[in-house]
């Protein structure tokens, strides 16, 4: 029997992750979000857009959240960036991330793919949303989790 998605990550790569999304959001007012859930039966990208909708990623003020999307026992993952992200980058700026990082997770090298790409995505988006200094923290850092 697979992992449990809550239990996929151990407490320290789940710090490590999470300290991955502050440190990101320090060169950027974009907004990261990680979710995991046990698994996804249709289609990844519809499901992050629902989980998206859900943690209400659609109500930051620039529509610049992030939401880093892994079914674990599927082996499945999607990242999905909010209209605001998407009208300003070019079409392939999300597969290049996802590229890396299925790389990364094919050497089973899962919390520093998703590390990576969570501070690649920051680095990124400081050039179309830098960190303003009254930035406020409009979602939460925490990893969320699902069925």
């Amino acid at each position: 029997m697979s992992v449990p998605a809550k239990y996929f990550f151990t407490e320290q790569q789940q710090r490590q992750i999470e300290q991955a999304i502050r440190d990101a959001e320090l060169d950027t007012s974009g907004e990261v979000r990680v979710h995991l859930e046990n698994s996804c039966k249709g289609d990844v990208l519809d499901r992050a857009a629902y989980i998206f909708k859900q943690l209400n990623m659609h109500r930051t003020q620039l529509r610049n959240g992030v939401l880093f999307f892994l079914s674990v026992q599927d082996h499945k993952f999607a990242i999905l960036g909010d209209m605001g992200i998407n009208q300003k980058v070019p079409p392939t700026f999300w597969d290049e991330i996802k590229e890396m990082m299925a790389a990364k997770f094919r050497e089973g090298e899962f919390a520093p793919g998703l590390t990576e790409g969570i501070l690649q995505t920051g680095k990124h988006l400081k050039k179309h949303f830098p960190y303003q200094s009254d930035d406020v923290n409009e979602l939460a850092d925490e990893i969320s989790f699902g069925k």
